[in-house]
């Protein structure tokens, strides 16, 4: 072991990792809370971002958010670099840790018991999940991704992809969306899918540019670039929606274990990787799997009870003039709504 000028021992890439990764959780983790917080004062002077408004984009507490998680996203793909993913793609459920608690005391927004249990349940699946993924190939040029994204298999999941978001957005947005979170995080999570597959391809070419080995000529790096453009304009705008509409602490476990199962389905897809598994991680997938579903319909189940104000009731009282001896055949009308007091 080489010893610095400093007399201690130099600190190893998988911590550097590991210090990398967990600041990556703490700064997306608190992003989801400022962009929400932002997202509340922007309603206040203008269209909310869940009914199609952008006065958020004019508020500097969003903005504030959307450095922070800049900094997580720039964090985790650092991270990269120095561990393998199967350290720091778990780390990822720190967030929605992060995001929970931060709300409970900055935005007094409360799980109950199930709701905690389903949210545990989301991050043991997608633990499960991520640890058990089969190791992924590494392209070695942006030509080699475009070969992997044209194969017959990966256009299928492309084309099944932009079905589904079209549905959701023609469909179901309009329908459903103000009442059921699936709907905006299902377009975030299949979307994202997508965009990473695109960033990954950018980074390569980023890569092989500063050691010399141009890729700017070739026209596959502006489309991947296009997408990826695209693709995150569109996770940002349906995310806004979610969180303007939804309990953060419901909008954050949900988006993180769709988006992961998503993600892995597709690099799975495009790379092959499931070959050559053995029962044994195919088993413990699909566990996982089921406890993320589980947690998933937990958290959504409880959702209504955790953020829904009570419904507001009209009711009036005639008194009959007499004695309130006669209370039961007197007739009461009483105005009840929980955002009244708000």
């Amino acid at each position: 072991m080489e010893w610095g000028m400093t007399g201690k021992a130099p600190l190893s890439d998988n911590t550097r990792g590991l210090i990398l990764a967990i600041l990556s959780s703490a700064f997306i983790g608190a992003s989801f809370i400022l962009k929400k917080k932002g997202l509340k004062r922007a309603a206040t002077s203008g269209l909310r971002a869940g009914v199609g408004g952008y006065t958020y984009l004019l508020e500097p507490l969003w903005w504030a958010g959307m450095v922070t998680m800049i900094l997580g996203e720039v964090a985790n793909f650092v991270a990269y670099i120095f561990a393998p993913a199967i350290l720091v793609t778990p780390l990822g459920a720190l967030s929605i840790i992060v995001s929970a608690v931060l709300a409970h005391f900055l935005l007094k927004e409360r799980l109950q018991m199930m709701g905690v249990l389903g949210c545990i349940s989301c991050i043991v699946g997608s633990v499960v999940i991520v640890i058990h993924a089969p190791e992924e190939h590494t392209p070695n040029s942006v030509e080699e991704i475009w070969n992997l994204a044209t194969q017959p298999a990966f256009l299928i999941y492309a084309a099944a992809a932009l079905s589904i978001v079209l549905a959701l957005v023609l469909h179901f947005e309009t329908r459903y969306g103000q009442t059921n979170v699936l709907v905006y995080l299902g377009i975030c999570s299949v979307v994202g899918s997508l965009t990473v597959i695109s960033i990954k391809a950018i980074g390569i070419a980023i890569k092989l540019t500063i050691e010399g080995i141009s890729q700017i000529a070739y026209p596959q790096t502006w489309f991947f670039v296009t997408v990826a453009v695209f693709c995150v304009i569109t996770q940002l705008n349906y995310l806004n929606k979610a969180l303007d509409t939804f309990n953060t602490a419901i909008v954050s476990p949900i988006y993180y274990v769709m988006f992961t199962t998503l993600t892995i389905v597709a690099s799975a897809i495009m790379f092959k990787d499931w070959s050559g598994q053995n029962v044994s991680s195919i088993a413990s997938e699909l566990c996982g799997f089921i406890t993320v579903l589980s947690g998933t319909m937990i958290l959504h189940s409880t959702r209504d009870q955790e953020t829904t104000p009570a419904p507001a009731s009209l009711s009036w009282y005639l008194c009959s003039g007499e004695s309130l001896k006669n209370f039961e055949d007197d007739h009461f009308i009483t105005l009840q709504s929980s955002d009244y007091f708000e």
